[in-house]
């Protein structure tokens, strides 16, 4: 673990116990500090409590007396619709608030690290979409290269989890905007933003306040290195403000479908083909149409955010190449599941919003599109324009009639469960067709997350093929 540094002999209050909450705790008690641990849910302390911690009610009015610091949660709201009320109390006391990655990034560092001829490198990424995949694919890039790596963050282990970092180590963060709004340290070497789309805007108040979260990693953590998608208003927004001019090279812009040819340093994918320019020359090329990890557009864009975090730090292209084939996507999202009878079945239960399900919708000539859930503020009216590949719609859950009322002329068959939906498109679907779970809908409806969902799709379809 890290061991958090500057907190000897302090006591800091700790507030939610999920999994980065636990970690933290157990950092801080490394750190040779004494945390102050509170969660509303009483399954939730008594978790802590069976691993040793004593939990101290954090609402009662005296809670804060002697605390130097409140660490908080990422999924516990510290300013919209409303902070919490332990939060609000500690910023009416002046109690400074963090979370385990402003911890992570004041702690990392170490005297061990004056003797590396190599010190280690932070890679974070960020966005709307994609950042899960984004992640895993450097991380994965990385090993198959034979560099020393970990992954955290809004991925695999939480920041504070994993083992300090050696010599020429790389640690790779997918961060989220909750994260990266209440950070008060933010020191990565290589920043990449994939794009951005409306999502979580009761939490920022907006696409503003979601937009200023995402951009805190860049504006406030100086990167050496910054990767930027854009192919959105705001992705060029953040790229002109970062650079110097057109030929600053410290700024990496990556697209899908645009040619950026103009620029210092610049990768693009157009056609199923990866481009990588520096100073108006293409120096690089890859055909991504039979990565099969990689499906579709986003997907494509993805590679482009990997390839060029992993660039940044001196790969060559031929060994990004090579381990771009052997990345087997990740689960939930673009995952191939099985095939039969020249069908594929392939698991997208991340794609919880409009965007991401559009891109989805774009990756497959002939769709069977399983759908639903807990549907999200405008509904997915803003499909339209991307349904022309859906040969037939399989709506589940609480949205389902809303969703067939917003789909047009598009056919379509009220299922309502995952059940009824995999043995409908599998029954009807052709040969060349695919059976896309894209759900555009939040998953509280039926299961506890997207995860689970995806699941039960998955284990319906394999026991269906065999």
């Amino acid at each position: 673990m890290i061991a958090v540094q500057g907190v000897q002999g302090q006591k800091v209050a700790v507030l939610g116990l999920g999994r980065s909450g636990l970690a933290t705790a157990r950092a801080l008690v490394a750190g040779g500090a004494e945390p102050l641990l509170w969660d509303d849910s009483p399954e939730a302390r008594a978790k802590a409590e069976a691993e040793g911690f004593t939990c101290h009610d954090l609402t009662r009015n005296a809670a804060f007396e002697g605390v130097a610091a409140l660490v908080v949660s990422p999924g516990i709201p510290h300013l919209y619709p409303a902070p919490n009320p332990v939060i609000a109390r500690a910023m009416d006391l002046g109690v400074p608030v963090d979370n385990d990655i402003g911890l992570f990034f004041r702690s990392l560092s170490t005297p061990e690290w004056d003797n590396f001829d190599t010190v280690p490198r932070v890679i974070c990424v960020t966005g709307s979409n994609g950042k899960s995949t984004t992640t895993a694919l450097i991380h994965h890039i990385l090993a198959e290269a034979g560099r020393p790596t970990q992954m955290a963050g809004n991925i695999g282990r939480g920041v504070l989890d994993i083992d300090p970092p050696g010599e020429g180590e790389v640690i790779v963060l997918e961060l989220s905007s909750y994260q990266t709004d209440l950070a008060r340290a933010l020191t990565p070497d290589v920043a990449v933003f994939t794009n951005l789309s409306p999502d979580h805007l009761d939490r920022h108040a907006g696409m503003g306040g979601y937009f200023a979260a995402k951009r805190r990693l860049f504006a406030e953590g100086g990167p050496d290195r910054a990767v930027i998608g854009v192919d959105e208003v705001e992705g060029r927004y953040l790229a002109n403000q970062l650079a110097q001019g057109a030929g600053d090279d410290r700024v990496i812009r990556i697209s899908s479908g645009q040619k950026l040819d103009a620029f210092g340093w610049s990768v693009f994918a157009r056609k199923g083909f990866l481009a990588e320019w520096r100073h108006g020359r293409q120096i690089a090329s890859i055909d991504l149409r039979e990565v099969k990890g990689l499906p579709g557009a986003h997907n494509h864009q993805n590679a482009c955010a990997a390839y060029a975090a992993v660039r940044s730090l001196g790969l060559a292209p031929r060994q990004i190449e090579a381990a771009l084939h052997s990345f087997g996507g990740l689960p939930h999202r673009s995952q191939l599941v099985g095939e039969r009878g020249g069908v594929r079945f392939v698991n997208d239960s991340k794609a919880t919003n409009v965007d991401s399900a559009a891109k989805a919708l774009q990756a497959f000539p002939r769709i069977r599109w399983i759908a639903g859930g807990m549907g999200k503020d405008g509904g997915i009216a803003a499909l339209q324009p991307f349904l022309g590949s859906v040969v037939k719609a399989y709506l589940i859950g609480h949205s389902a009639r809303d969703f067939a009322l917003q789909i047009g002329q598009t056919p379509h068959e009220i299922c309502e469960t995952m059940d009824r939906a995999v043995a409908r498109a599998a029954e009807e679907a052709q040969a060349g067709e695919v059976v896309l779970l894209a759900p555009a809908a939040a998953s509280f409806d039926q299961y506890p997350n997207f995860e689970k969902r995806g699941e039960d799709f998955t284990a319906r379809v394999r026991a269906l093929i065999g």
